[in-house]
C-alpha cells in the first residue's frame, strides 16, 4: 500500500488532502473548514471565504501529522477493510456515545433550567441526531454495503445519492448542534456533566464529519468506480 502523501498546492482541495495527508481533517476542523459535505473545494478557495492563509495552513498541517499516528491512507486500502472500519470506528461509536450524551444533557437543561447559559433544546437535537444517524447507518449496513462488498458499486448510484443528501442533513444538524451547545464551550459556572456533555459533544461533532469525509470523499467514489 502506498505512503505517498498528496503535495500540499492552493489547487489541492480538502478532501484529497484529508485523505492523502496526516493530520489534514484535524487542522481543518479547528479552523472549520467542511472537508466532508462540501471538501471538493480548492484549499485556495476555502481559506479566501475563512480569511485564511493558505501558507500557514499548509506548514500547519505539515506540524500535525506526527501527532496522527493512527492515520491510514484508506484511499489505498482495500476496500473492504475500509467498510469493516467505517462500522468499527464510526458506527459502533456513534451507537455507544449518543445515549450517554442525551441522558447528560437531559440532566444539565433539568438541574440548570433557571441560568441564562443553559442549553435549552440541546436535549432534544442530541435525540434527533441520534435517530437520523441511526436510521442511516442502517440503510448503509442493510443496502448499500451489502452491493458494494458484492462488487456491484457501480449500480449503486441511486443509494449513493441518497446517502449524501443525508451527509448534508447531518452536517446542518451539526451546525446546529453547536450553535445550541454555544460552540462546546462551558460557561464558568458548569459543573462537571455539563463540561462532560461538551467535551462529548466536540468529540462527536469530530467524528461524524470524519465519517462522513471517508464515505463521500473516499468510499463512494471508489464504489462507483466499481
Amino acid at each position: 500500500m502506498t505512503t505517498t502523501s498528496t503535495p500540499i498546492t492552493p489547487q489541492s482541495t480538502l478532501a484529497d488532502l484529508a485523505a492523502t495527508r496526516a493530520g489534514a481533517s484535524r487542522v481543518f476542523h479547528r479552523h472549520d473548514l467542511d472537508f466532508c459535505c462540501h471538501g471538493r473545494v480548492s484549499l485556495a478557495e476555502a481559506c479566501a471565504k475563512k480569511g485564511l492563509s493558505v501558507d500557514e495552513l499548509a506548514r500547519a498541517i505539515e506540524a500535525e501529522a506526527p501527532r496522527a499516528t493512527d492515520f491510514r491512507r484508506w484511499d489505498a486500502a482495500p476496500i473492504e477493510d475500509l467498510i469493516t472500519h467505517l462500522l468499527d470506528r464510526f458506527h459502533a461509536s456513534h451507537r455507544a456515545e449518543l445515549p450517554r450524551l442525551l441522558e447528560m444533557a437531559r440532566k444539565v437543561e433539568r438541574v440548570h433550567a433557571e441560568k441564562p447559559s443553559c442549553p435549552r433544546g440541546l436535549a432534544d437535537h442530541v435525540a434527533r441526531v441520534g435517530e437520523e444517524l441511526e436510521s442511516h447507518m442502517q440503510k448503509e449496513e442493510q443496502i448499500l454495503f451489502p452491493m458494494i462488498l458484492a462488487g456491484r458499486g457501480r449500480m449503486a448510484s441511486m443509494p449513493i445519492q441518497v446517502m449524501e443528501e443525508e451527509h448534508d442533513d447531518h452536517g446542518r444538524n451539526l451546525e446546529r448542534l453547536r450553535v445550541l451547545a454555544h460552540g462546546f464551550a462551558p460557561p464558568a459556572e458548569a459543573c462537571g456533566t455539563w463540561r462532560a456533555l461538551y467535551l462529548g459533544l466536540a468529540e462527536l461533532d469530530e467524528l461524524v464529519r470524519q465519517h462522513i469525509h471517508l464515505e463521500n470523499n473516499v468510499l463512494f467514489p471508489r464504489a462507483l468506480r466499481g
